[in-house]
């Protein structure tokens, strides 16, 4: 944390003005000039400590964006989702941050600073630039590439967008400079970029691309989907070999993956970058409280067709089982991969005072109500005082990089397999034998253009292992399965109306669903109203919850791409707009 504390001294500021040309032109802060400023390897490390400002997520943020992901029910999709969405919507692009790293590269490189300090630190300035142009390409596709700080009269203020390859040739090429040039050493705080941060950071986005360019030929990409699969593969290969990190596991599977997302500290072993918070300096964040209010978060929980993809502890597949799909939740709860219980509330759960805590139907809407991220502590449940660090990039991510971009270039075998998927699966307690055979639910539910059973398990393995830590949308855009989005919201099984349920396996009832509720209730008990609008049986009087069936959820192709706001085509009108957007 004291690496940190710097960036609240650090002697510039970057100045929010209302439009593009002034976020390009402003002086970073009034004071400071190449002349009197870049004079030592401090200085170069104290402007570079400013990047992790505005390049390193909230907490929150990541966490939350994952409720864009098809395994998520809340309360109501998002505009893009189910709604009339145009590019009036969107919002103005924001060069600011970019214009804060490219003064940097101009003007950072002293011959009386050492050149390997030099080398250090531009690679720390070109790791930030390519993260900035990673999210602008995911979002808009092709997009204007400044390699400059522009002048107020430079012509480029107005150019038009650069196509996608090129400027994801560009990160590609930051990228594999930052991975070279940043130093090896590892931080044990997982707060700073190092080498292998870079190294991993660059497995995710030449995944990305990769498997963007191969499931998209609209864009015309799919001759050099494989350049950024084999360079996913050696930036991986590179972590891996590196032998500087590993899977916690400590061979207690009922607690170890929830271990990496309640510490103070980051668990160090794995969590190779993190967002860092600290109970003794005040810096909390408002995780527990999002997952446990009715009013305050928006009552997320997964759903049933995704919670099926949990395996059972010996291997087997769940919906393997006789009547899956019909199991009442403390028998569905039983015997399974043991993240299940580390990601959602499931039987037995309790909080820090021992109480018992089952999924909360005031909460969430499906049953399955999420748990990661959250703490113990009930006194958190209201208030935004959470402390545990927050990860943005792991060892296990690298791995399933690592495996998915093999499997892409169909050189994955059951040696890789016990490299990556089963080690994770290891720590979960689940049996950790290859696949004889494809999964057929995987296939009918979510991926029925894929027959290799390896890639199958994979993408099984990926969601289950990151999920809620942002990566949904993301993996489903570069899949191109954003038609997952408009599936049911399927929660728990309900074998009647009126029927007290035990959800934590005390044989105590904990929730009734009810045609209307009660005047003076069981306590204890909390009652669902089955309105038959927002919220309905499937068979009727019995079956499962499904939620916001009044919702239509639409995920058009136009949509793997957002729209360029009016402002900026407004600002400039070289810029065109995306297909399908108006």
């Amino acid at each position: 944390m004291k690496k940190f504390n710097i960036l609240t001294t650090v002697l510039f500021v970057i100045i929010s003005l209302s439009s593009c040309e002034d976020f390009l032109n402003s002086e970073p802060v009034d004071k400071l000039v190449p002349s009197t400023f870049f004079q030592t390897e401090k200085d170069l490390e104290l402007y570079t400590n400013s990047f992790y400002q505005r390049g390193l997520p909230d907490g929150l943020a990541l966490v939350q964006s994952d409720e864009m992901g098809d395994y998520t029910s809340k309360i109501q999709s998002p505009k893009f989702i189910a709604g009339s969405y145009d590019s009036g919507d969107a919002p103005a692009w924001n060069w600011s941050d970019l214009r804060n790293i490219n003064y940097f590269l101009m003007n950072f490189n002293n011959n009386a600073i050492p050149q390997e300090a030099r080398n250090h630190y531009e690679g720390i300035a070109r790791f930030w630039r390519a993260h900035f142009y990673f999210e602008k390409v995911k979002t808009y596709g092709d997009v204007p590439w400044y390699s400059k700080a522009l002048a107020t009269d430079d012509k480029d203020l107005y150019k038009p967008r650069d196509p996608r390859a090129a400027v994801m040739d560009s990160v590609l090429a930051d990228l594999n400079f930052a991975c070279e040039n940043i130093r090896d050493t590892k931080d044990n705080t997982s707060s700073l970029i190092t080498r292998q941060v870079a190294l991993a950071f660059k497995s995710r986005v030449c995944l990305f691309e990769g498997t963007f360019r191969k499931y998209h030929p609209e864009f015309n990409l799919q001759s050099s989907a494989n350049k950024f699969l084999e360079e996913a593969v050696d930036a991986s290969t590179k972590v891996i070999n590196s032998k500087k990190y590993s899977i916690y596991n400590t061979g207690n599977p009922e607690t170890d993956y929830r271990t990496l997302f309640i510490s103070e500290n980051p668990v160090n072993t794995e969590v190779m970058l993190a967002v860092i918070y600290n109970n003794a300096l005040r810096r909390w964040h408002n995780i527990t409280w999002k997952f446990n209010s009715a009013t305050y978060g928006s009552r997320w929980g997964l759903n049933k067709q995704f919670v099926n993809t949990y395996l059972m502890t010996d291997g087997s597949r769940f919906t393997d089982k006789t009547n899956y799909d019909m199991l009442l939740f403390t028998e569905e709860m039983k015997d399974r991969d043991y993240r299940l219980a580390q990601t959602i509330r499931s039987l037995g759960y309790k909080r820090s005072d021992g109480s018992a805590a089952p999924p909360n139907f005031g909460y969430t809407y499906t049953g399955y109500h999420i748990l990661k991220f959250s703490l113990d502590d009930k006194r958190l449940d209201g208030t935004s005082e959470a402390y545990n660090s927050i990860s943005i990039i792991r060892y296990a991510e690298v791995l399933l990089n690592h495996a998915e971009a093999l499997a892409e270039l169909n050189r994955f075998d059951e040696t890789t397999w016990n490299q990556t998927i089963a080690l994770l699966r290891k720590r979960a307690g689940v049996n950790a034998k290859a696949p004889d055979a494809a999964d057929t639910y995987l296939q009918e539910v979510y991926f029925p253009k894929i027959s290799d059973k390896y890639l199958l398990e994979i993408r099984r393995e990926r969601g289950i292992e990151l999920c809620y830590e942002g990566f949904r949308y993301d993996d489903l855009l570069r899949w191109k399965k954003g038609h997952l989005l408009e599936m049911s919201w399927k929660g728990i099984y309900i074998p009647a109306m009126d029927y007290p349920m035990d959800l934590d396996g005390n044989s105590t009832p904990d929730v009734s669903f009810v045609a209307k509720a009660p005047a003076k209730g069981t306590t204890g008990i909390f009652y669902f109203v089955i309105d038959n609008k927002a919220s309905r049986l499937s068979e009727g009087d019995k079956g499962h919850i499904l939620w916001r069936e009044d919702e239509v959820r639409k995920f058009e192709d136009k949509k793997y791409l957002y729209p360029i706001s009016e402002t900026d085509i407004t600002l400039n009108s070289a810029l065109t707009q995306n297909p399908g957007w108006n």
